[in-house]
């Protein structure tokens, strides 16, 4: 399960509609606690550096990720999972989103933005012990009002 609070939720949906009909992407930096649970409580809005198809593909430059993951361990934060925005298509994942996702653990995020508008939001926890055999399963948001 991922635990996300309504301010961070509101925050990468909100992202969405602003790249609209452009993908967001960004990382969700937080906790594992006890039962497999990822506890957000941050995110980082990242640039999308796809420039052959943007509107249906996102990359994060590695520098911008690694500045990421080490501004959150100052913070006593890890990397628990990503966000990224599907413009006019359905909040689920593709052949390239599985293809492209290798932080096997992590939560995937990603929003349906449907004509500039934020609509279904789903996660998926990237499953499996390595690149061979990884997938995606379906994950329950649990939003809260602060966590």
């Amino acid at each position: 399960m991922l635990r996300v609070d309504s301010k961070d939720y509101a925050a990468l949906r909100r992202h969405g509609e602003e790249t609209y009909p452009h993908e967001c992407c960004g990382v969700l930096l937080g906790r594992l606690e006890d039962d497999d649970v990822r506890v957000v409580t941050s995110t980082a809005r990242c640039g999308n550096t796809r420039t052959d198809s943007p509107q249906n593909r996102y990359n994060i430059d590695p520098r911008e990720l690694v500045r990421i993951q080490r501004e959150g361990r100052e913070h006593g934060e890890d990397i628990v999972g990503f966000y990224h925005s599907h413009p006019d298509h359905p909040a689920r994942w593709s052949p390239t989103d599985l293809a492209e996702a290798h932080w096997i653990g992590c939560s995937y995020v990603i929003t349906s933005v449907e004509k500039g508008k934020a609509a279904i939001t789903n996660s998926f926890q990237l499953a499996g012990t390595d690149e061979a055999d990884k997938q995606f399963v379906d994950e329950k948001i649990a939003v809260s009002e602060a966590i």
